[in-house]
């Protein structure tokens, strides 16, 4: 249903760092990045296609925004609990804030497992799985 989805950022180069390192852990990497002139945005996905963006606001007054959309969450998908795992840890090293450790969630389903974590940004973001236990 949804083609991607983008959000400011405070500082560009620290949040790029955070994403580059974090979002290769579950087989994603920047695919577009134009860091010249006010704005900066960096794009990331797999297969030439990115799906997730960050960016700067060149409007400093939106600045007090960044971070704090009330219910705004973006869930990464995994390919396995290993990966939520190292990318949870990661994200914790780079700065994140623990927001629920990497687990099943038989609550939202069966099959659920998730980490969640609040980017050093202030935006709630979790890496899932949803066939954990199941045969593939």
């Amino acid at each position: 249903m949804l083609d991607h989805i983008s959000y400011s950022v405070n500082n560009f180069e620290k949040s790029a760092a955070f994403y580059d390192a974090t979002l290769s852990l579950l087989g994603y990497e920047r695919l577009y990045s134009s860091t010249g002139g006010q704005d900066k945005s960096a794009g990331y996905g797999k297969e030439g296609k990115p799906a997730f963006w960050i960016g700067t606001d060149h409007d400093a007054s939106n600045k007090e925004h960044v971070g704090a959309a009330r219910g705004v969450h973006i869930a990464f998908q995994a390919q396995s609990p290993e990966d939520i795992n190292r990318w949870h840890a990661k994200c914790l090293e780079l700065g994140g804030k623990d927001n629920g450790a990497p687990g099943p969630r038989p609550e939202y389903h069966p099959s659920y497992y998730g980490g969640f974590v609040i980017d050093p940004n202030g935006w709630r973001i979790e890496a899932v799985l949803h066939n954990y236990g199941s045969k593939r």
